[in-house]
């Protein structure tokens, strides 16, 4: 599968929760489906087969977890060899994983950790997308991570940082759309004006979640609730501006009942439509526009 033939629409993040029951019924409202590579990498029998089932039924978007693009060490060889295995197997258009870091050493940290937001940050990032895309053959795609404090003193805004990495390394942009809004929660910021610092020509792909907020006031990322409104009118906002690229919808805890998570995907390709209807009226008056004043 190539950039050119990657699907569109809504697509649900597989979760072993729910994998026997969607095979089942291959339910038709979800147009691909978002697999992190590591939860069958090393492994054989039946889940690595079932996933051969999801194969025959729809596109695969990989979407990684420990590559930890900002750690001091390099990935892992063996890790590489894999995972190049398995996005080959899986026939992915683009390979993602999160702007952070989430090792230390030989030390898992069970966590997307914020970078500083540097410049050297910039060229040590993106040097090492760049060897991985090589390593891969794949395009890579880095994700916008939701944080909640800054490691020192941020010599540059998050929406910078992101745009040089995209540019040094010419790499894509896999906007989460809900992390943005938390992010705007907990540092006071316009969510808006985030998307629209976002380069448009490179996001490949959105994500949407759900979020809580806790006691305190402090919105964290659980991906444990249903997408609120305020994220449902930022998605359709951020489509209207960028166009037919595919959303994940990601569900990690409190997992409901397949059929609830198929409604949601149904929700969000509500807004999806709205917002791809947005986008071709602006194009149509502009057209329109251009025609009037070639005519005058």
């Amino acid at each position: 599968m190539s950039l050119a033939t990657a699907p569109t629409g809504v697509g649900l993040g597989l979760r072993w929760d729910f994998l026997e029951e969607f095979l089942e019924i291959c339910p038709p409202q979800v147009s691909f489906v978002e697999v992190s590579p590591e939860n069958y990498m090393r492994r054989g029998g039946y889940y690595p087969t079932q996933l051969e089932r999801v194969r025959d039924h729809y596109p695969i978007i990989t979407h990684g977890l420990t590559m930890s693009l900002g750690a001091v060490d390099a990935p892992d060889e063996r890790y590489l060899e894999d995972l190049d295995a398995e996005t080959k197997r899986l026939g992915t258009p683009w390979h993602s994983d999160h702007l952070c870091f989430s090792t230390a050493g030989e030390r898992v940290l069970h966590d997307l950790l914020p970078l500083t937001h540097s410049q050297r940050t910039v060229e040590h990032v993106s040097d090492r997308i760049s060897r991985v895309r090589d390593r891969l053959g794949l395009p890579i795609a880095i994700e916008n991570i939701s944080w909640y404090a800054h490691p020192g003193r941020a010599e540059l805004p998050e929406h910078e940082l992101i745009n040089r990495i995209l540019d040094r390394a010419d790499a894509s942009l896999l906007l989460d759309v809900n992390n943005v809004y938390v992010n705007s929660l907990n540092h006071g910021f316009e969510p808006r004006q985030f998307i629209e610092a976002m380069p448009f020509d490179r996001v490949v792909q959105l994500h949407v979640a759900g979020h809580t907020r806790q006691e305190n006031g402090l919105v964290i990322d659980t991906h444990g609730a249903d997408v609120c409104d305020p994220v449902l009118e930022l998605l359709e906002l951020t489509v209207a501006r960028i166009g037919p690229v595919p959303v994940v919808l990601e569900r990690d805890n409190q997992i409901p009942p397949l059929t609830e998570l198929l409604d949601e995907v149904e929700r969000l390709d509500e807004a999806y439509r709205r917002g791809l209807a947005r986008r071709q009226k602006r194009q149509d008056a502009r057209a329109r526009g251009e025609g009037n004043a070639a005519r005058s």
